[in-house]
């Protein structure tokens, strides 16, 4: 009796919270915002409870296997031993934060913003664009089709770790496409999980890019290149890849942003509020986009695209490729002293269901676009260098 009265207050005091996060959404958030009762899930497979489904969908992001990985993958410097520069784990906590300071201003839902943000990059592979690409090449040789993080990042958390998240968010880490400017997004609101598939379809076979179905979504997609723009610049500074001359920078984006990732940062927040607030759409003003663009393509020339940045790519090619081999050839063969087996395929976090329907190539690319760079490397020695041993005797650990 005692039990079955804790059970009914519970339920009552669940049934007074979830009213009052459902109260406050109604009078705070902007008509234009997404409600949290407006989340659609696929399958349904966990009753929701005291936290509203957006705010619950962060959560099982910042909880998966995926995201722990984010510690150890490269932003845009790959193989350069600094602790100051920028990780994927610190890109999207600066994303969520300044995307989250965007939406509180505009009156958008937080939860959604904050879980886009945190599961945006989930899907980037080891030594990060460059790595990209070359799995893009690895894919469409095995039949595959494009290798685009974004649709890997769906991959992984829909699919491979099943974490039945909402429609909305699942759609704002597949529309994140930061590398495309534009001066203004205003969402697609019209999307279903039929229209997502397509989506997702379309992507891999080569149309460059679709909007998000939120105004959360749209702020994430800003805030993505809001919270690179400077700080790839302040990190090329801190390894000596350009100097610290604000020369370099052309005239219109020094004096229209600024050249401190600090001042970018506040410029571009600010205009973006200025230009978007209680309206239907994200936007720059006319200058400040104009100015943005400029400077991405400095960036572009300057830091992505220097010489130096890829001065190990052949190398770098090799080891994907050996990799890839090398781990199609031990699930053809059975193999399961392989790591794909111990370290991927065995684990109870995979779902069942991906394990089913998977073939061998789409499993080989889904375990080494998830590995680290430094796992990365060290499978890759792993496999490569012969085993030094120190016995021979049974019932020891032979290895070093």
């Amino acid at each position: 009796m005692k039990d079955k009265y804790k059970r009914k207050i519970k339920s009552e005091l669940e049934e007074k919270i979830t009213s009052y996060i459902r109260d406050r959404e109604d009078k705070c958030l902007s008509e234009f915002a997404s409600k949290s009762d407006d989340g659609l899930r696929r399958k349904r497979k966990y009753t929701d409870d005291i936290r509203a489904k957006y705010s619950r969908d962060a959560d099982r992001i910042a909880h998966t296997r995926a995201y722990s990985r984010y510690i150890d993958k490269t932003q845009v410097f790959f193989l350069v031993d600094n602790d100051h520069i920028t990780h994927r784990v610190l890109h999207v906590q600066l994303v969520s934060k300044i995307a989250r300071t965007i939406g509180r201003c505009l009156k958008l839902n937080e939860d959604l913003i904050e879980a886009v943000s945190l599961g945006h990059d989930i899907g980037h592979v080891p030594f990060g664009h460059l790595g990209e690409s070359i799995m893009s090449e690895l894919c469409e040789r095995h039949g595959l089709g494009r290798f685009l993080h974004n649709v890997q990042g769906i991959q992984f958390l829909d699919k491979i770790e099943d974490c039945d998240l909402t429609l909305q968010i699942l759609d704002g880490i597949l529309c994140h496409n930061g590398e495309i400017h534009n001066q203004l997004l205003e969402p697609n609101w019209d999307k279903d999980w039929e229209k997502f598939d397509k989506e997702i379809e379309d992507i891999k076979k080569g149309k460059q890019d679709y909007v998000p179905m939120t105004l959360e979504g749209c702020v994430v997609r800003f805030a993505d290149t809001i919270a690179y723009l400077g700080r790839d610049f302040q990190d090329a500074i801190e390894i000596g890849l350009i100097k610290n001359d604000d020369f370099e920078v052309p005239e219109r984006c020094r004096k229209n942003i600024g050249t401190k990732n600090d001042e970018i940062i506040n410029t571009l927040i600010i205009d973006i509020v200025e230009n978007s607030y209680g309206q239907n759409y994200i936007s720059y003003s006319k200058e400040i986009s104009d100015s943005v663009e400029e400077y991405k393509q400095f960036n572009n020339e300057h830091i992505y695209e220097n010489a130096k940045i890829k001065a190990e790519q052949g190398k770098i090619e090799g080891m994907y490729g050996t990799l890839f081999q090398k781990f199609l050839e031990a699930l053809e063969e059975k193999d399961e002293s392989s790591r794909i087996y111990k370290h991927f395929m065995n684990e109870d976090w995979i779902s069942g269901e991906y394990l089913d329907k998977s073939t061998s190539e789409e499993t080989v690319r889904d375990y080494i676009a998830g590995m680290t760079d430094r796992y990365f490397e060290r499978v890759f020695k792993e496999i490569i260098l012969p085993k030094r041993v120190t016995t021979f005797r049974r019932g020891e650990d032979s290895s070093v």
